[in-house]
């Protein structure tokens, strides 16, 4: 492959993948393929750049005409629209779930409901009002910068749990994208990641990113620890989970530390 076709190859990768996790208008109907399916882990957190440049211009934005509270509201807010609340779809019902299912069956079972039940929706809402409290508590620069690290190293976050985890169900739509999980596309993802975080040092104390990666590990173990006790694996709900408590983890430990 020459490095031209190599450069369009990936190009279409990431365009399949900006399509996959968010609602852009992408509309290309010769993207699609299952190689190329199987390689948009890779590029996660270069989505997760996108999504939180676009947060963080609505939150500086916003912050120049409102309170912060406001202006947090309408940056988690954009954030949602932009994505369609795909990961939030995801940790919702993994609350459900692993909250209302006494067995792993019925707990399977539950998640593939698309119906939002108590666990569901006390979880989500928690988890969107401690990502408000949190940014709005943060300076406007320091907010803004933590928002694009911060949905790059949730998604890095989650393409680690596909990577070294095992898929729960026997079929479903994360299958193929576990399987295809290479050590280069998972290099891929940690690497821009990293380098996301290593950019986030021009606005944020050493010392605070530090305690950003730190909360995010946590929310990273914590959130497998118990699904995996529980399933014995991941299912592409647990991944939205994996993502929505990095993210805030992430968020909180930047928000410890300033």
């Amino acid at each position: 492959m020459t490095p031209l076709s190599r450069w369009r190859e990936e190009r279409a990768v990431f365009l399949l993948t900006v399509q996959f996790l968010t609602r852009l208008p992408v509309r290309d109907p010769d993207l699609w393929s299952p190689a190329r399916m199987a390689r948009i882990p890779a590029w996660f957190p270069a989505v997760g750049v996108l999504t939180g440049a676009v947060m963080a211009a609505v939150w500086l934005g916003a912050g120049a005409l409102w309170p912060p509270v406001l202006a947090a509201l309408l940056a988690v807010a954009a954030g949602l629209l932009l994505t369609g609340a795909f990961h939030e779809d995801g940790f919702a019902d993994a609350c459900d779930g692993l909250g209302g299912g006494a067995t792993r069956e019925r707990a399977l079972e539950i998640m593939r409901d698309s119906r939002l039940g108590t666990y569901g929706a006390a979880g989500l809402g928690l988890m969107l009002a401690g990502r408000v409290v949190a940014l709005a508590a943060m300076p406007p620069v320091a907010g803004a910068v933590a928002l694009v690290a911060g949905q790059a190293t949730s998604r890095a976050s989650a393409v680690l749990a596909i990577a070294t985890g095992r898929y729960a169900r026997d079929h479903g739509t994360a299958k193929p994208v576990q399987e295809g999980v290479t050590p280069a596309d998972l290099g891929l993802a940690l690497g821009t990641a990293a380098a996301v975080a290593a950019l986030a040092l021009w606005a944020l104390p050493p010392g605070a990113l530090l305690a950003g990666l730190g909360g995010m590990v946590l929310g990273h173990l914590a959130m497998r620890a118990y699904y995996e006790r529980r399933l014995g694996g991941y299912t592409g709900d647990c991944l939205g989970a994996v993502q929505q408590c990095s993210e805030v983890g992430f968020l909180l430990g930047v928000l410890a530390w300033l």
